[in-house]
């Protein structure tokens, strides 16, 4: 726990933004799985590893949350 305390709110939020939102157009990779997921389509290893990948920094960003509001 004290690795996630150390990582800064600031650069989580950056995570977020660049690798949430890359690439930026057409659409967001972390958009566009996300719709494969809901429709059932997303069945390629390359496409669930883009998923966690852009989508880890949103992971990070809960952790964090949660724990500043469970302290």
């Amino acid at each position: 726990m004290k690795a996630l305390d150390n990582i800064s709110w600031l650069a989580v939020i950056v995570l977020c933004v660049l690798l949430g939102g890359a690439p930026f157009t057409p659409e967001p990779h972390l958009v566009e799985k996300l719709r494969m997921l809901m429709q059932g389509t997303l069945v390629r290893p390359i496409d669930i590893f883009d998923l966690v990948m852009h989508g880890a920094p949103f992971l990070l960003l809960l952790a964090k949350i949660a724990r500043s509001v469970t302290r």
